[in-house]
């Protein structure tokens, strides 16, 4: 991606998180709001000769001369994607990196659903949540989760709305 691209991006919400509004640090990640659910496959871990490229999968057929062959980890490499016209500066919004891992390759609504279900699932499986909030510290709050750029796009069509008392350009 190039650089002003990704300004132009970060630039969208004013440096903050297109989903829950903090201000973006550095190393701040881009994410497809409509996703892009990218494929992977399994390279397995393998012995690769120095010299010929030959490569062999049992420790076997290396031990006889080791100082030839290069130990190469298993990995997870990209191999395609569904739904690649989702890749473009329209779709793509600024996210910290705890959102759009979280997000991962959901859509807003499932997305929306997982952090709706994040309250229930500390009151049954966190002990330290649980004694915070009898102890008053946790204030549980029961609300519709709505996106800091759903808000944005809010208060903008509030604003430019030529009906409101505010709008002096009827």
């Amino acid at each position: 991606m190039k650089k002003a691209d990704r300004q132009i991006i970060f630039d969208k919400y004013n440096g903050r998180c297109a989903y829950c509004g903090c201000e973006l640090q550095k190393g701040w990640h881009v994410d497809e709001l409509l996703p892009v659910r990218r494929n992977y496959k399994r390279v397995e871990a393998h012995w690769k000769h120095k010299d010929t490229g030959e490569i062999c999968y049992s420790y076997g057929g290396v031990r006889r001369n080791i100082d030839d062959w290069i130990r190469v980890k298993s990995k997870q490499i990209l191999d395609g994607c569904l739904y690649p016209e989702n890749i473009n500066i329209n779709n793509q919004m600024p996210a910290c990196a705890s959102c759009n891992i979280n997000k991962h390759s959901m859509s807003l609504e499932e997305f929306r659903s997982l952090i709706e279900g994040f309250m229930k699932h500390l009151n049954e499986l966190n002990t330290q949540y649980k004694i915070a909030k009898r102890y008053g510290l946790v204030k549980e709050e029961i609300k519709p989760i709505v996106f800091y750029f759903e808000l944005k796009e809010r208060q903008e069509k509030l604003y430019n709305d030529p009906n409101q008392p505010w709008n002096y350009r009827k």
